[in-house]
């Protein structure tokens, strides 16, 4: 936790490409939003941590998507959060959050209509909307409508000077998910 801690205090500062919070403050929303809904425990962790592959250090990059945040971030952060004990459950719905989005510019139109600027220009690094085979494949994932559900939490936590619990509050929830 404490390294997850000095993450959030490194660049949790740093604007949350292309909107008008904070990393930080995107990422307790997020969770606030989950925990608001009744997620279990797992989810509410994944909500709060799905980012985190945005806040490791460049060396563990593939490279960045033009200031709007590093490429593959949801990869890398599920696999640093998998290294560190944290479940598959929580490791899924972060490597899938952005699936989630090309997923639903496949099927609905609206969806692709409703989205903010900074992710028009992610969807182009992240391959655009999936195809017909890639949607069939994801829609078995056994976590599908957590992922889902992940995404419109992702989208929906945008708004500045939101009141949240902080990030202790979240860390030790993040702490009793852990199986380390």
């Amino acid at each position: 936790m404490e390294t997850i801690a000095k993450l959030f205090a490194q660049s949790g500062d740093d604007a949350y490409f292309g909107e008008p919070v904070t990393q930080l403050e995107h990422a307790l929303q997020c969770a606030q939003l989950a925990e608001k809904a009744g997620a279990d425990n797992e989810t509410v962790v994944a909500a709060f941590l799905h980012d985190i592959g945005h806040l490791l250090p460049p060396e563990l990059a593939n490279g960045y998507m033009d200031g709007y945040g590093t490429v593959d971030h949801e990869r890398l952060g599920a696999d640093f959060l998998r290294e560190r004990g944290f479940s598959e459950k929580v490791a899924q719905l972060i490597e899938h959050h952005v699936n989630a989005k090309r997923y639903l510019v496949f099927k609905n139109p609206k969806y692709f209509a409703r989205l903010s600027e900074a992710s028009l220009k992610t969807l182009e690094f992240q391959g655009g909307p999936m195809t017909r085979e890639e949607a069939a494949d994801f829609e078995i994932n056994p976590y599908f409508n957590g992922i889902l559900q992940l995404r419109t939490w992702d989208e929906q936590a945008k708004i500045p000077g939101l009141s949240t619990p902080d990030t202790d509050y979240y860390l030790s929830i993040a702490e009793k998910t852990r199986s380390l």
